[in-house]
């Protein structure tokens, strides 16, 4: 059995065989002893070191059923060792350590380099789209396309053109601001020119003195229509900050404002509110030059001894603010088209710029809301509803 321990071990090998009584002694006698006592029947397995050797040891004590041959009567138990040297355990885990290091790093390189290779090609089509961006001029806001682009990549591209086209619009609506301030102003100054060369060349004082007065309106005028240009570019542009605010103050200071232009064409110019303090959410700087607009029209426009009245109402939905007036009204035609840019109704007073609706209309779509004309509910005159809805 010794021999065919050998023949398997993959290194030297011990054994020991010992009685109890120390009569038989078989093998290697020196053979570290197992650390505690040995139940019978059951081997134990141990570390030691022989011979400054480090070796894996196995005992095993079992019973004697009878007297040994020459062994005497009075031997009960024998105890079994083998040893092996671990010198071929400790070669075999180096060997299997090393192989699995090399096969592991092999795996991780390869995976490294899988992973670049997906990546570079992944990215590539936004490599390519990033160099169309940046070859692209300040001024071209032409769409992206997204075709021969990956299908997660292409709602950004689709974002980015939405964006784009967002901008181009506020460009463009700014180009087209400058355009029409520089043609409304461009008119004034050329007016004011003109009236003061006539006034150089006049004689008589008394033309003179109306040639002055004449440019006196004109400044008027002008001074109107830039402030205008101002809060139609700041309706256009500025942030609005929604904040609670008492809308029946408002109405209240915006008659205070008035009420002089009002009495200079002894016109009945009222309020009316549903309570003395009426809240509403909006941006009260805005919606206070849009209610300044329409009131002003509606006074400009009304023959004197006329009516004009704001007011001020609201439900679930959201607020209102209305001036109504009982002038000359508009024609059903007419309606729709008033409110943009200079356009100016038929009945409109001369020196008018057609910007007092388009600021109203302005920032009433900046509220996310509307503004809209109908006829006086007395049957003739015009009644102007700026309506923003509630959150």
């Amino acid at each position: 059995m010794l021999e065919f321990f050998e023949l398997t071990a993959s290194g030297n090998v011990y054994f020991r065989v010992a009685s109890s009584d120390g009569l038989v002694e078989l093998g290697n006698a020196d053979l570290p002893l197992p650390p505690g006592p040995l139940t019978p029947g059951v081997p134990r397995f141990y570390d030691a070191t022989y011979f400054g050797e480090s070796v894996r040891l196995a005992a095993y004590r079992r019973a004697v059923d009878g007297p040994a041959s020459g062994a005497g009567a009075d031997a009960s138990s024998v105890l079994v060792q083998v040893a092996e040297s671990t010198r071929s355990r400790q070669e075999f885990t180096r060997r299997f350590v090393r192989r699995a290091v090399v096969r592991d790093t092999l795996v991780l390189a390869l995976m490294v380099l899988g992973t670049a290779a997906t990546l570079a090609v992944a990215l590539r089509p936004l490599a390519r789209l990033a160099r169309e961006v940046q070859a692209r001029s300040p001024d071209d806001m032409t769409p992206m396309a997204d075709t021969h682009l990956p299908a997660d990549i292409r709602p950004l591209v689709a974002a980015a053109n939405q964006q784009m086209a967002r901008t181009q619009e506020l460009v463009a609506q700014q180009r087209q601001f400058l355009d029409d301030a520089s043609h409304q102003l461009r008119t004034h100054l050329t007016t004011l020119q003109m009236q003061i060369d006539y006034a150089r060349r006049e004689a008589d004082a008394a033309q003179v003195q109306h040639t002055l007065d004449a440019i006196g309106g004109e400044i008027a005028r002008a001074t109107r229509s830039t402030q205008q240009l101002l809060a139609l570019g700041r309706s256009d542009t500025a942030a609005v900050e929604l904040a609670p605010f008492d809308l029946a103050a408002l109405l209240r200071a915006v008659a205070l404002e008035l009420l002089p232009r009002a009495r200079a064409r002894q016109i009945d110019f009222g309020i009316h509110t549903p309570t003395p303090e009426f809240m509403a959410v909006g941006d009260s700087g805005l919606l206070r030059e849009a209610l300044t607009n329409l009131a002003a029209n509606a006074i400009a426009y009304t023959p004197e001894h006329g009516t004009v009245t704001v007011s001020a109402a609201g439900d679930g939905l959201g607020w209102s603010i209305s001036v109504e007036d009982n002038g000359p009204g508009l024609p059903a035609s007419e309606r729709d088209a008033l409110g943009q840019r200079y356009r100016r109704g038929s009945q409109a007073a001369a020196g008018g710029s057609g910007l007092g609706l388009a600021i109203a209309r302005s920032i009433a779509e900046r509220h996310r809301g509307g503004l809209r004309l109908e006829e006086s509910t007395g049957g003739s005159g015009l009644l102007a509803i700026l309506w923003w809805p509630r959150g």
